[in-house]
């Protein structure tokens, strides 16, 4: 009997220290101008270190998030995700309001939640809509230079919606693609591509089931190209048929794109 119960005493202080682990997902906000993009770098503050550092601080256990979406150094978003595991207590949904009392104020956690612990972001059928923006004027607008990129070229807007139009659907976009990404497959498939004026704005909005990298920022050069009377809106077609970068027009500066949503499926 002695022996049973110091095996039962033994199994309850092991399942004590075993707490129930979960995984938290976060809706991530942020101004991507001072960082070196999302993904971690050796040298260089991203906003996945900068998630890292104060979850751990915050949960009291080494946390390594996983994003959904590695933007480039400049890029902004609105509503990136990530999850990560935890075996802390906090209630996942309590967790947005104390983790943004220890965010620097240009990281700011939408919303936390506790989801499946299998569930991964970018294993999942989804899609994500990006917006680049293009601020036209004859002077630039001091208070929009981190957010849209500035152009005093004029754009004819209706041949950019022209040739937009080709890229939309199932299409192998290595012509936009940066040489060198490694990724086994460039197809992809644009769901929609929209091109918006707002007064002196102009609002390039791509959705999509994925991007390659640079993807987006090479189309919104491109149709810049097409907007300036440099292409003609056909030439999108022998663009994606070329299957080379070189054919595209340039990339366009990161701090003009954001990740507005993810959407799972």
């Amino acid at each position: 009997m002695m022996e049973q119960s110091m095996e039962e005493c033994t199994a309850k202080a092991a399942e004590a220290t075993q707490e129930r682990r979960k995984r938290v997902r976060l809706i991530v906000a942020y101004d991507g101008t001072n960082y070196h993009g999302w993904q971690l770098q050796k040298n260089g503050i991203t906003i996945e270190s900068e998630l890292n550092r104060c979850l751990t601080a915050l949960l009291g256990e080494e946390i390594a998030v996983i994003g959904a979406s590695r933007t480039d150094s400049g890029v902004h978003a609105l509503g990136n995700v990530a999850v990560f595991d935890t075996r802390n207590r906090m209630p996942a949904e309590k967790i947005s309001y104390a983790l943004n009392q220890r965010l620097p104020e240009d990281i700011r956690i939408q919303r936390s939640e506790e989801v499946d612990a299998d569930w991964h972001p970018r294993h999942c059928d989804s899609r994500k809509t990006y917006e680049y923006r293009i601020y036209r004027g004859e002077f630039p607008m001091p208070v929009k230079r981190l957010y849209s990129l500035f152009t005093y070229v004029p754009l004819d807007v209706e041949r950019m919606r022209q040739a937009a139009r080709y890229l939309v659907g199932e299409h192998d976009f290595k012509s936009f693609c940066q040489t060198g990404a490694q990724v086994e497959s460039t197809v992809r498939t644009i769901l929609s591509l929209e091109i918006e004026e707002q007064g002196a704005d102009l609002v390039i909005r791509v959705c999509g089931n994925g991007f390659l990298y640079n993807m987006v920022r090479i189309i919104a050069g491109t149709l810049m190209e097409v907007g300036q009377g440099k292409k003609s809106p056909k030439d999108m077609e022998g663009i994606l048929q070329a299957l080379d970068r070189a054919a595209a027009g340039p990339t366009a500066p990161a701090h003009g794109l954001m990740l507005m949503k993810y959407e799972f499926l």
